[in-house]
């Protein structure tokens, strides 16, 4: 057993050295142990490529702006590894982890000695949060993001009140399949027998694979561009509006604080599973909630600018479809700023379009590694770029300073890439930007 919070912690994350293990059946074995705590709660399901953590976001503002209780479950985490555990956007306590981490490690270890092998630790996390949402605290409904893929990933032993497939693109292709129609299969894979599925997906190969599975499970299906739609949409100095046509309302001028046009249509998503549900009388959410709750829906990590003077911006790209909203919106927002971008991924991701399409609009990139299993050497990401204003970077915490430091008025900084990356750069920075200057 564990003493302290960081024993449990260190336990958890040696896991990682399990890999990715898909599958269900480690999952089912440890809640039946458990009492099945996953059939206990009041859940959203939300899988996709990219908008997965701002669509959690959106419908958990909603649904706290109509007086509900939220929990969620994100990954990965932005400030805090707590965050991946939240209710009402607040992190579970030390303690509360340390708990829990006591709860699922004898069966961890039991687990290990089967043919089923050990947890992974995004198993371990799951576990963690389906014993917590439902013996731990009293909330209404749990929104449960999918980890990776979706038909076997450990969240997918749910069956939820509805739900939620964002987008799909070209990712974890080494596991998910080299097309867009296998991975629209697998993100599929979450939908459930009669339960309703709200998509965002566009590209018109994986939208009929999401169709298809839908109609084999009698699920009521609800599609951008078809059964509800987006116009008018305007983009703000901090934030977006736009104006949501579903087949029985128009909601006029919805406005949001996440910037893109791509956050508009996570944000759509939000309200329509929102209005269903309450359609259902499962909840009571009212125009006024959905209004003020997309209005105060805040997500880490996703265009999110942490400071104006000087100017930096960092961002989660971490693959082609997200560095492609990256750059439209800088090119949207930025045409003549002259911008510098510093870029880590992890090695396993497709890295030559992201790139190229950074090196376009980039009027310097730098290239940098970081402690994690899987990033990609700075060295390798430089190889790969046809800028002509490149370097490699090999400490990138005093390098950022130095940059940000010097920026002059038409200069910018966007630090964007892998979200484990992000993760550390932001609290690194947050310590200097407290005051709008960098101190060398």
């Amino acid at each position: 057993m564990f003493s302290t919070y960081k024993e449990a912690l260190e336990w958890i994350h040696a896991r990682l050295r399990l890999g990715i293990k898909p599958g269900l059946k480690r999952m089912e074995w440890m809640m039946s142990r458990l009492g099945n705590p996953e059939t206990k709660i009041n859940t959203v399901h939300i899988g996709g490529t990219n908008g997965k953590g701002s669509t959690v976001t959106f419908l958990r503002s909603i649904h706290e702006a109509a007086g509900y209780t939220v929990g969620t479950f994100t990954s990965p985490y932005i400030e805090q590894f707590n965050e991946r555990i939240s209710v009402n956007g607040k992190p579970i306590t030390d303690e509360e982890l340390l708990k829990l981490a006591n709860v699922i490690r004898p069966l961890a270890d039991e687990l290990e000695e089967t043919e089923l092998g050990g947890p992974t630790e995004f198993e371990v996390i799951t576990a963690m949060a389906f014993d917590y949402f439902a013996n731990n605290s009293k909330v209404d409904i749990v929104i449960f993001e999918v980890g990776l893929g979706g038909r076997f990933d450990s969240t997918n032993i749910l069956h939820p009140l509805a739900s939620i497939i964002t987008n799909i693109g070209l990712d974890h292709t080494n596991i998910l399949g080299n097309t867009y129609e296998e991975i629209a299969f697998e993100k599929a894979g979450i939908i459930k027998e009669n339960t309703p599925v709200f998509t965002a997906v566009k590209h018109p190969g994986s939208l009929n694979v999401i169709t298809e599975q839908a109609a084999k499970k009698t699920a009521p299906i609800y599609r951008l561009n078809q059964e509800f739609s987006i116009s008018a949409h305007e983009s703000l100095e901090n934030g977006e509006s736009f104006t949501l046509q579903t087949e029985t309302q128009t909601m006029n001028e919805l406005k949001i604080r996440m910037m893109g046009q791509h956050q508009t249509e996570n944000a759509a998503l939000a309200v329509m599973a929102a209005q269903f549900l309450t359609q259902k009388g499962l909840f009571n959410v009212s125009s006024p909630a959905i209004r003020d709750g997309l209005k105060k829906a805040y997500w880490p990590g996703r265009f999110e600018i942490l400071s104006q003077d000087p100017l930096v911006i960092i961002d989660g790209a971490h693959n082609d479809e997200g560095v492609t909203a990256l750059v439209q919106e800088l090119s949207t927002r930025y045409p003549d700023r002259q911008i510098q971008i510093v870029f880590a991924a992890l090695k396993d991701k497709k890295l030559d379009k992201m790139i190229a399409k950074l090196d376009a609009i980039a009027h310097q990139i730098s290239f940098v590694s970081f402690d994690f299993p899987r990033a990609a050497n700075a060295e390798d990401l430089l190889q790969i770029s046809q800028s002509g204003n490149k370097l490699a970077v090999d400490n990138w915490k005093t390098y950022l300073l130095e940059e940000i430091y010097n920026l002059g008025a038409k200069d910018m900084v966007v630090i964007t890439g892998s979200l484990y990356f992000i993760s550390e750069v932001k609290p690194h920075l947050c310590k200097y930007l407290k005051n709008k200057t960098i101190y060398l």
